[in-house]
Protein backbone atom coordinates (compact mmCIF):
# COMPACT_ATOMS: atom_id res chain seq x y z
CA UNK A 1 0.00 0.00 0.00
CA UNK A 2 2.66 2.51 0.96
CA UNK A 3 6.31 1.67 -0.04
CA UNK A 4 8.94 4.36 1.17
CA UNK A 5 11.77 3.81 -0.44
CA UNK A 6 15.43 5.59 0.50
CA UNK A 7 13.99 8.44 1.07
CA UNK A 8 16.70 11.53 2.05
CA UNK A 9 14.94 14.92 3.71
CA UNK A 10 16.92 17.95 4.56
CA UNK A 11 15.93 20.92 7.11
CA UNK A 12 17.71 24.09 5.70
CA UNK A 13 21.22 22.24 4.97
CA UNK A 14 21.16 19.62 7.58
CA UNK A 15 20.21 16.51 6.48
CA UNK A 16 16.95 14.58 9.10
CA UNK A 17 16.54 11.30 6.93
CA UNK A 18 19.13 8.79 5.26
CA UNK A 19 18.17 6.32 2.77
CA UNK A 20 14.78 5.48 4.92
CA UNK A 21 13.16 2.88 3.17
CA UNK A 22 9.78 1.72 4.95
CA UNK A 23 6.60 -0.34 3.77
CA UNK A 24 2.99 -0.93 5.25
CA UNK A 25 0.93 -3.44 3.66
CA UNK A 26 -3.02 -3.22 3.31
CA UNK A 27 -4.68 -3.99 7.16
CA UNK A 28 -1.80 -3.58 9.48
CA UNK A 29 -0.90 -1.24 11.72
CA UNK A 30 2.99 -0.36 11.10
CA UNK A 31 5.26 1.64 14.12
CA UNK A 32 7.79 3.84 13.74
CA UNK A 33 9.51 4.53 17.45
CA UNK A 34 12.94 6.20 18.41
CA UNK A 35 14.18 9.02 20.73
CA UNK A 36 13.21 12.65 20.46
CA UNK A 37 14.97 14.00 17.10
CA UNK A 38 15.35 10.68 15.28
CA UNK A 39 13.49 11.97 12.13
CA UNK A 40 10.20 10.35 12.91
CA UNK A 41 7.86 13.51 12.20
CA UNK A 42 10.33 14.60 9.31
CA UNK A 43 9.42 11.06 7.61
CA UNK A 44 5.97 11.39 8.39
CA UNK A 45 5.74 15.24 7.19
CA UNK A 46 7.81 13.82 4.12
CA UNK A 47 5.04 11.09 3.46
CA UNK A 48 1.75 13.64 3.55
CA UNK A 49 3.30 16.27 1.40
CA UNK A 50 4.75 18.53 3.98
CA UNK A 51 8.38 17.86 3.34
CA UNK A 52 10.18 17.29 -0.11
CA UNK A 53 12.93 14.82 -0.52
CA UNK A 54 16.21 15.02 -2.27
CA UNK A 55 16.21 11.13 -3.33
CA UNK A 56 14.17 8.59 -2.93
CA UNK A 57 10.49 7.83 -3.83
CA UNK A 58 7.31 7.56 -2.03
CA UNK A 59 4.50 5.31 -3.56
CA UNK A 60 0.81 5.17 -2.25
CA UNK A 61 -1.24 2.20 -4.01
CA UNK A 62 1.40 2.14 -7.05
CA UNK A 63 0.92 6.30 -7.75
CA UNK A 64 4.10 8.07 -6.83
CA UNK A 65 2.94 11.26 -4.31
CA UNK A 66 6.32 12.56 -3.16
CA UNK A 67 6.22 16.12 -4.28
CA UNK A 68 3.10 16.01 -4.53
CA UNK A 69 1.18 18.68 -2.53
CA UNK A 70 -0.30 17.74 1.07
CA UNK A 71 -4.19 18.10 -0.35
CA UNK A 72 -3.25 16.16 -3.24
CA UNK A 73 -1.99 13.30 -0.91
CA UNK A 74 -5.49 13.51 1.20
CA UNK A 75 -7.46 13.26 -2.05
CA UNK A 76 -5.52 10.16 -2.73
CA UNK A 77 -6.61 8.55 0.57
CA UNK A 78 -3.95 9.30 3.44
CA UNK A 79 -4.82 11.53 6.29
CA UNK A 80 -2.03 12.85 8.95
CA UNK A 81 -2.86 13.36 12.38
CA UNK A 82 -0.57 15.62 13.61
CA UNK A 83 1.40 15.97 17.27
CA UNK A 84 -0.78 17.63 19.51
CA UNK A 85 -3.83 17.65 17.68
CA UNK A 86 -3.63 21.03 16.17
CA UNK A 87 -7.53 22.37 16.34
CA UNK A 88 -9.09 24.95 16.01
CA UNK A 89 -9.49 26.70 19.37
CA UNK A 90 -12.54 28.95 18.95
CA UNK A 91 -14.59 26.37 16.72
CA UNK A 92 -16.89 23.84 17.72
CA UNK A 93 -16.47 20.21 17.63
CA UNK A 94 -18.82 19.62 14.46
CA UNK A 95 -16.74 22.65 12.84
CA UNK A 96 -13.60 21.14 13.38
CA UNK A 97 -14.95 17.38 12.01
CA UNK A 98 -16.02 19.43 8.91
CA UNK A 99 -12.52 20.74 8.73
CA UNK A 100 -11.61 17.66 7.64
CA UNK A 101 -13.58 16.56 4.88
CA UNK A 102 -12.75 19.63 2.74
CA UNK A 103 -11.42 17.32 -0.08
CA UNK A 104 -14.37 16.76 -3.21
CA UNK A 105 -14.98 13.11 -2.13
CA UNK A 106 -15.06 13.49 1.62
CA UNK A 107 -16.98 16.64 1.16
CA UNK A 108 -20.08 15.10 -0.62
CA UNK A 109 -20.02 12.33 1.80
CA UNK A 110 -19.49 13.98 5.45
CA UNK A 111 -22.79 13.46 6.80
CA UNK A 112 -22.55 9.52 6.66
CA UNK A 113 -19.24 10.35 7.91
CA UNK A 114 -20.03 12.33 10.55
CA UNK A 115 -22.40 9.78 11.36
CA UNK A 116 -19.62 7.15 11.74
CA UNK A 117 -17.42 9.21 13.79
CA UNK A 118 -19.95 9.70 15.85
CA UNK A 119 -20.09 6.08 16.45
CA UNK A 120 -16.53 5.61 17.13
CA UNK A 121 -16.21 8.78 19.42
CA UNK A 122 -20.12 8.84 21.30
CA UNK A 123 -18.53 11.90 23.35
CA UNK A 124 -18.16 13.80 20.50
CA UNK A 125 -21.56 13.52 19.73
CA UNK A 126 -22.48 14.89 23.08
CA UNK A 127 -20.03 17.85 22.88
CA UNK A 128 -20.75 18.44 19.21
CA UNK A 129 -21.46 22.28 19.81
CA UNK A 130 -18.68 22.61 22.42
CA UNK A 131 -16.23 25.45 21.99
CA UNK A 132 -12.43 23.02 20.86
CA UNK A 133 -10.53 24.73 23.90
CA UNK A 134 -12.93 23.91 26.45
CA UNK A 135 -12.28 19.93 26.10
CA UNK A 136 -9.72 17.97 28.09
CA UNK A 137 -6.32 16.73 26.41
CA UNK A 138 -8.40 13.41 25.68
CA UNK A 139 -11.43 14.70 23.94
CA UNK A 140 -9.09 16.96 22.01
CA UNK A 141 -7.63 14.09 20.60
CA UNK A 142 -10.69 12.31 19.88
CA UNK A 143 -11.28 15.18 17.68
CA UNK A 144 -8.26 14.84 16.06
CA UNK A 145 -8.28 11.81 15.39
CA UNK A 146 -12.24 11.86 14.04
CA UNK A 147 -10.73 15.13 11.86
CA UNK A 148 -8.79 13.12 10.06
CA UNK A 149 -11.52 9.65 9.57
CA UNK A 150 -13.63 13.08 8.29
CA UNK A 151 -11.41 12.67 5.14
CA UNK A 152 -12.22 8.75 4.48
CA UNK A 153 -8.26 7.81 4.42
CA UNK A 154 -7.06 4.44 3.51
CA UNK A 155 -3.91 5.17 5.44
CA UNK A 156 -4.24 6.88 8.45
CA UNK A 157 -0.74 7.76 10.05
CA UNK A 158 -0.19 9.62 13.43
CA UNK A 159 2.18 11.29 15.41
CA UNK A 160 2.27 10.81 19.07
CA UNK A 161 -1.25 10.36 19.65
CA UNK A 162 -0.82 9.56 23.42
CA UNK A 163 1.77 13.00 23.59
CA UNK A 164 0.45 15.21 26.96
CA UNK A 165 -2.52 12.61 27.57
CA UNK A 166 -3.70 10.51 31.19
CA UNK A 167 -3.25 6.95 31.26
CA UNK A 168 -6.82 6.38 31.02
CA UNK A 169 -7.21 8.76 28.07
CA UNK A 170 -4.22 7.10 26.45
CA UNK A 171 -6.13 3.50 26.86
CA UNK A 172 -9.24 4.62 25.06
CA UNK A 173 -7.38 6.01 21.99
CA UNK A 174 -5.07 3.18 21.75
CA UNK A 175 -7.94 0.65 21.93
CA UNK A 176 -9.70 2.99 19.04
CA UNK A 177 -6.61 3.24 16.81
CA UNK A 178 -6.21 -0.53 17.44
CA UNK A 179 -9.75 -0.96 15.78
CA UNK A 180 -9.09 0.59 12.37
CA UNK A 181 -8.02 -1.79 10.37
CA UNK A 182 -11.18 -3.63 10.80
CA UNK A 183 -12.56 -1.00 9.28
CA UNK A 184 -10.95 -0.81 6.12
CA UNK A 185 -8.00 2.22 7.58
CA UNK A 186 -4.45 1.50 7.70
CA UNK A 187 -2.34 2.42 10.49
CA UNK A 188 1.31 3.89 10.60
CA UNK A 189 2.22 5.09 13.82
CA UNK A 190 4.60 7.46 15.66
CA UNK A 191 4.74 7.23 19.21
CA UNK A 192 6.85 7.76 22.53
CA UNK A 193 5.35 5.26 24.58
CA UNK A 194 7.36 2.73 22.79
CA UNK A 195 5.84 -0.45 24.93
CA UNK A 196 2.50 -0.09 24.23
CA UNK A 197 3.18 0.64 20.21
CA UNK A 198 4.61 -1.94 19.98
CA UNK A 199 2.18 -4.45 21.83
CA UNK A 200 -0.50 -2.90 19.29
CA UNK A 201 1.68 -2.88 15.73
CA UNK A 202 2.12 -5.94 13.68
CA UNK A 203 5.29 -4.72 12.37
CA UNK A 204 7.74 -2.00 13.51
CA UNK A 205 11.16 0.40 12.65
CA UNK A 206 13.06 1.80 14.86
CA UNK A 207 14.42 5.13 13.13
CA UNK A 208 17.87 6.68 14.90
CA UNK A 209 19.72 9.28 13.53
CA UNK A 210 17.77 9.28 10.76
CA UNK A 211 18.70 5.96 9.85
CA UNK A 212 16.06 2.61 10.00
CA UNK A 213 18.86 0.42 12.63
CA UNK A 214 16.14 -2.16 12.91
CA UNK A 215 12.71 -4.07 11.80
CA UNK A 216 10.59 -6.69 11.72
CA UNK A 217 7.60 -8.48 13.54
CA UNK A 218 6.58 -5.83 16.34
CA UNK A 219 6.38 -8.57 19.18
CA UNK A 220 10.45 -9.58 18.43
CA UNK A 221 11.19 -6.39 18.69
CA UNK A 222 9.60 -6.04 22.15
CA UNK A 223 12.00 -8.90 23.04
CA UNK A 224 14.94 -7.16 21.74
CA UNK A 225 17.70 -6.29 23.78
CA UNK A 226 18.82 -3.08 22.11
CA UNK A 227 15.14 -2.06 21.93
CA UNK A 228 14.57 -2.90 25.82
CA UNK A 229 17.79 -1.51 27.03
CA UNK A 230 16.79 1.93 25.03
CA UNK A 231 13.20 2.48 25.01
CA UNK A 232 11.85 0.10 27.57
CA UNK A 233 14.66 1.33 30.50
CA UNK A 234 14.67 -2.85 31.23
Amino acid sequence: MLAVRNINTFHGKIQALWDVTIEVSEGEIVALVGANGAGKTTLLDTISGTYIPVSGSVEFQGQKIEGKSAAYIVEQGIAHVPQGGRLFSDMTVRENLEMGAYSRHAWKQRAETMEQVCQIFPRLKERQNQIASTLSGGEKQMVAIGRGLMSRPKLCIFDEPSYGLAPKAVMEIFQIIKSLPKQGITVLIVEQNVGQALEMANRAYVLENGRITLQGIACDLLANDHVRKAYLGL
